[in-house]
């Protein structure tokens, strides 16, 4: 395995007025990104990968006649596998001769009535066991993958896992705008920019609402769906958590704590902004980058933003792109 190289840190520059924070962070999710003609939605079939605990997660497999290799990519928290920035990197990568895989992490997409239980952050065995399912029928291609805010959290995790539990054929990670701390991430929506608190709390809501259509005789979201912060709404939904005491024990369960990327056995690439709107930069001041473990800090960029225009394009794509090549 190759290991990264640390001194290599590409720049992102883009126009000056594109350089706002939410701007960047706007883009990410702009329709107005999607192309007219997205080859990837009309070659795209649906797969449904059962875990060991029985429980089923959503994806959609691209295949490339001639695949240089496979990328899985994983959306971020109340998003999905038809996010725009998962579409616009699918499509991306699929255009360079990749097979795509777009996984939905559970209660995500149109995959609420696959499972009776509720998701939450701390839920990796089922994502990893999917990820590792399809690395396996990858035809012993290389297989990346790649992580979009909570799903860089869980990327990050599973690259840390992959020490213990080997994955088929994976040869790197990579991460963009991935929080290591939820519960600064969840104070920084709800006490920050009052576009991000409302954005989150509506999707949010929407999703408990829909799974209480499907499974009524199990829940009861009424009472909390009045809840006007994130934070507020995690306390209350707890109870359907029993095996944690309180929040702050749910959000430790998937905190990235500077040590845990000691032990890394494959290259991990994680793509922040200082300015990033939701996630504390505070946060990688103190992460040293290792053999394995490179960290593009970037002065502008906002949430899993990184967008430039003349031609239209989202800067990380190309470096991951050419991280490949170097490999």
């Amino acid at each position: 395995m190759k290991e990264v190289s640390p001194s290599s840190n590409p720049l992102f520059k883009p126009f000056f007025f594109l350089r706002n924070a939410h701007v960047q962070s706007i883009l990410a999710s702009s329709r107005l990104r999607l192309p007219l003609k997205n080859a990837i939605t009309k070659c795209s079939r649906q797969m449904i990968i059962k875990t060991s605990s029985d429980s089923a997660l959503l994806s959609y497999l691209s295949s490339h006649p001639s695949p240089k290799g496979l990328m899985i990519l994983l959306h971020g928290w109340e998003g999905s596998s038809s996010s725009v920035y998962i579409l616009t990197t699918a499509a991306y990568f699929y255009n360079r001769g990749y097979s795509v895989c777009r996984l939905n992490l559970r209660d995500h997409g149109d995959s609420h009535h696959l499972n009776a239980e509720l998701f939450h952050g701390a839920l990796l065995q089922e994502t990893f066991e999917s990820v590792h399912y399809l690395s396996g029928i990858s035809e012993n291609k290389p297989v990346y993958l790649i992580g979009f805010s909570l799903g860089g959290n869980f990327a990050l995790r599973i690259a840390i896992t992959h020490k213990r539990t080997p994955i088929t054929n994976l040869r790197h990670v990579f991460a963009v705008s991935p929080p290591l701390d939820p519960y600064k991430t969840t104070l920084a929506i709800d006490h920050g920019y009052s576009f991000y608190r409302r954005y989150f709390l509506k999707k949010w809501k929407r999703s408990l609402r829909k799974k209480q259509q499907l499974f009524p005789d199990k829940y009861d979201f009424k009472p909390m769906l009045k809840a006007t912060t994130c934070i507020e709404l995690t306390e209350k939904i707890l109870p359907y958590f029993p095996e944690m005491n309180n929040y702050r024990e749910y959000f430790n369960r998937y905190t990235l704590k500077n040590n845990y990327f000691n032990d890394l056995n494959i290259p991990v690439t994680i793509f922040i902004a200082e300015d990033d709107p939701v996630i504390p930069y505070e946060d990688y001041l103190q992460l040293q980058e290792n053999d394995f473990l490179k960290i593009s800090r970037q002065k502008h960029g906002g949430h899993c933003g990184f967008i430039n225009l003349f031609p239209a394009r989202c800067w990380y794509n190309q470096i991951i792109d050419d991280t490949i090549h170097e490999m």
